[in-house]
């Protein structure tokens, strides 16, 4: 009996260790670029959100609590390259594995329902407009990114079960009923999650182009914003969402199916993707700057050397003039407002 409860520990720490060290090591130097690059980046928004941009003035609640996402995110990276760096998939401590894997899941989450939800948003103003906007209604109500982020939390608790073997256990020998079922969900979550709301995001960018098709070329200028709007959300999603999932698919398969060789490949194949799926952090501030004009004009004058300011302004002056119905004198002013949100 000690013999073989012995062979199971065995068996899940090898599990928990690194295929190819050389692999990780280079994911890990990878985690640490995208850390040294994300945490200014992040910190330069949350500050323009905050102190320049006023968020809770200009309808942009969704939008930074994408911001407040992210931060979850580049707070992993340094102990998840720590990690790799020593040639585990996972810290040893326990604790540390649960934690670290809910905060990815959160993060994932999170940043997965408030991007779908400002296409969403996009898609009923350009789809349907003169139609009652019901996300338009929620952006003016910041109780319900609360609400939004305790519905993920159901979600995201079954992470800290602690019958997890390396945080990764579906497919696993040795299973009891529940710890079956609680891996079975997970899984369930984190297909759906993606899988679902990349459905929604092709639909409603579908709908915007053909929308964009039937326009007049009066119109048209503003409803290429909201392609902009859309389609960044699908560049995200195609890079740092996609690839991991069905990598997690190709993964499930040669583990349901005992074929040990194809495992360790494809372990590290899903690991690299889930490494590039952290990229959203990068991303994400792109999603920013198409759907808030008024967001990326202070991000400009605020950390843009003058010279190139005026040169990204007056480009983008030129492309909301084609978008208004009349003439204004004081274009200047103009360019500091967030004209997307009307």
């Amino acid at each position: 009996m000690l013999s073989q409860q012995n062979m199971s520990t065995n068996a899940t720490v090898d599990h928990c260790k690194t295929p190819n060290l050389v692999t990780y090591k280079a994911l890990s130097w990878l985690m640490i670029g995208q850390f040294v690059l994300g945490l200014p980046l992040n910190l330069s928004v949350l500050y323009i959100f905050i102190f320049r941009f006023k968020f809770w003035k200009n309808k942009s609640i969704f939008l930074f609590n994408i911001v407040v996402a992210d931060f979850l995110l580049v707070a992993c990276l340094p102990a998840k390259a720590y990690h790799y760096q020593h040639g585990q998939r996972r810290s040893l401590n326990s604790v540390v594995c649960k934690t670290m894997l809910f905060m990815l899941f959160l993060n994932r989450g999170a940043s997965i329902g408030f991007l779908i939800t400002l296409s969403i948003d996009r898609y009923f103003n350009v789809v349907h407009l003169g139609r009652r906007n019901f996300v338009k209604v929620l952006k003016k109500t910041p109780q319900i990114s609360i609400v939004i982020w305790l519905l993920l939390l159901p979600l995201t608790i079954p992470t800290m079960v602690k019958t997890f073997e390396c945080c990764n256990s579906h497919g696993r020998e040795v299973e009891t009923y529940f710890h079956d079922v609680t891996d079975t969900f997970r899984e369930v979550v984190f297909f759906t999650q993606i899988i679902i709301p990349f459905i929604i995001l092709v639909y409603c960018t579908v709908r915007i182009v053909n929308r964009l098709r039937k326009k007049t070329v009066g119109e048209k200028t503003k409803l290429r914003r909201a392609v902009c709007v859309v389609m960044s959300v699908v560049v995200v999603f195609s890079i740092c969402f996609l690839p991991c999932t069905i990598a997690r698919a190709v993964l499930l398969a040669f583990r349901l199916n005992k074929w040990q060789a194809a495992e360790d490949v494809a372990v590290q194949v899903y690991d690299s993707l889930m490494v590039l799926s952290y990229m959203d952090c990068l991303l994400d501030p792109l999603v920013y700057c198409f759907c808030n004009s008024g967001f990326k004009d202070a991000y400009i004058t605020t950390f843009c050397p003058t010279f190139l300011q005026q040169k990204l302004l007056n480009a983008d002056f030129g492309m909301r003039n084609g978008a208004m119905t009349t003439t204004t004198t004081s274009g200047a002013k103009t360019i500091m407002l967030p004209v997307m949100e009307k």
